[in-house]
């Protein structure tokens, strides 16, 4: 379960303006960038996917396309988000100071359907996974409650301690192309639905079969 909104994309001008300094070959880009429209020319594109294609060296350009973005994911998943940190940076809700300031609901966390009604049978007795998060998460809004009313931190700690990895967070996500693109090929095949659901994104932005997709860019 995520969501992604919110999407800022700026720097393509500047990237493939500066894409041309290397063999000072400003007279041939056909792209068209004014106030009223952006027209991207095909000898600009296909320069720009070949570099990109050439590696981090020559494809210097993808860094210089910024990508802003609100992204809501459970903690499980920015556990992993969270390795890709060179040329990003995330602000996020603080558990700290947010945790407990709304009653904990299952629409906190990414679970479905399908998660709640799995049904565990064990040789003694046999629930579903629904029971567990039922009791989850009564459990952490007494402990929500309890805090709110007494103020007393060793309930805000247990809270802590307890939440569930599925918590859905959401961040300020502001990076490049150059790091989704090495997102995209690492993450495309990856357990995790969420990722999946990340690299359809990524697939959607501007220019993202030439720069970041393309079978010559893994």
């Amino acid at each position: 379960m995520i969501e992604i909104k919110n999407i800022e994309i700026a720097g393509i001008e500047t990237a493939f303006r500066g894409m041309r300094n290397p063999l000072a070959s400003w007279d041939k880009s056909d792209s068209i960038f004014d106030e009223e429209a952006t027209t991207l020319g095909l000898k600009d594109v296909g320069l720009a996917a070949r570099l990109s294609a050439a590696g981090n060296d020559h494809g210097k350009l993808l860094r210089q396309i910024y990508v802003g973005v609100d992204i809501t994911a459970p903690l499980y998943w920015w556990k992993e988000m969270d390795q890709y940190k060179v040329g990003t940076t995330t602000n996020s809700e603080s558990t700290m100071h947010t945790l407990t300031k709304f009653p904990i609901t299952s629409n906190n966390f990414a679970i479905n359907d399908e998660h709640y009604n799995f049904k565990l049978n064990d040789t003694m007795y046999s629930y579903t996974i629904g029971d567990v998060w039922e009791e989850t998460i009564r459990t952490c809004e007494t402990l929500r409650k309890r805090f709110a009313e007494t103020g007393e931190m060793q309930y805000w700690d247990t809270l802590v301690r307890i939440l569930p990895s599925a918590w859905l967070q959401m961040r300020t996500w502001t990076g490049n192309y150059a790091v989704l693109k090495n997102i995209y090929h690492a993450r495309k095949n990856h357990k995790l639905s969420e990722w999946h659901d990340f690299c359809n994104w990524i697939e959607s932005l501007p220019l993202a079969k030439e720069l970041i997709v393309g079978e010559n860019n893994g």
